[in-house]
């Protein structure tokens, strides 16, 4: 039976103090290694780094395509992209060095190391909490958020302006596709659901992040859905096995190139291959 499990990892105290120093000196030596940051909702910030524009340091891709959708130019991600968990990396020193040139650090909250981060380099970056979200009235005022606090709101309206016409486009895709022209029956990983909403389908039901149980697993199966749209950063394998639902695995964080609109057009093709087979 399919359980989703979660593994928060943090990073310890004691690595916390004992970086401290160290890092100081790293990011002293490393001074040209520069990374953006988003902010809090403080839009006068004023100390930048790099001139007029904010450096942004972001946990991970997600935050990172978030930031550079919102007119951030110069975005260091501290977990690498093949990180299939985010939440189980452990930062190293190296990783860590950045945090000290930065004006704002992105995370989220299922991240508890972010703000340990902070601490082991006795950075005065401000930590924005991100909402790590791919519903598109969500994800686009995030974007809206994040350009005010950087000053790149012209930037901002921009990606968003040209977020909504593509993603118009690839709801009308999606609903050519439909099976005999109709709506199938969905069940989603909560994380997915945004993909299942583009995709204009029906949401039976919704499962995880927590381990789903055997009476969720049952009641999930009797809604007899087409597809299950499961998390590939959370998959446990397939969520209902001998239900005759085809399983379809979403993808919700970008890759090293932060391109934040590659995500819902990379789902969009998953998902028509598996409506069409």
């Amino acid at each position: 039976m399919a359980r989703i499990r979660v593994r928060i990892a943090r990073v310890p105290s004691v690595l916390a103090l004992s970086l401290s120093t160290a890092l100081v000196l790293t990011a002293t030596a490393c001074g040209s290694d520069k990374a953006d940051s988003a902010g809090s909702a403080d839009t006068s910030r004023s100390g930048k780094k790099n001139g007029d524009a904010p450096v942004v340091v972001a946990t991970t891709t997600w935050e990172g395509a978030f930031a550079k959708a919102a007119g951030a130019e110069d975005v260091k991600v501290i977990v690498p992209s093949s990180a299939q968990h985010a939440p189980d990396y452990d930062p190293k020193p190296s990783d860590l060095a950045a945090v000290a040139d930065a004006d704002f650090v992105l995370y989220a909250p299922f991240e508890p190391y972010a703000a340990q981060i902070k601490e082991a380099v006795g950075s005065d970056a401000k930590l924005v909490e991100v909402n790590l979200d791919n519903d598109a009235d969500k994800a686009s005022a995030e974007v809206t958020r994040l350009g005010k606090m950087f000053g790149t709101e012209d930037a901002a309206a921009r990606w968003n302006t040209s977020f909504k016409s593509e993603y118009g486009t690839l709801q009308k895709e999606l609903k050519d596709a439909w099976p005999d022209g109709k709506a199938p029956s969905v069940v989603a990983q909560v994380f997915s659901v945004w993909s299942a909403k583009m995709t204009g389908v029906r949401v039976a039901g919704s499962y995880g992040p927590e381990a789903v149980t055997a009476k969720q697993l049952s009641d999930l199966a009797k809604k007899k859905p087409a597809y299950v749209f499961d998390n590939v950063h959370m998959t446990t394998g397939e969520v209902l096995p001998d239900s005759g639902a085809k399983q379809v695995e979403i993808v919700n964080y970008p890759g090293k190139d932060l391109d934040l609109l590659a995500v819902y057009k990379n789902a969009a093709e998953t998902i028509k291959k598996a409506m069409a087979s």
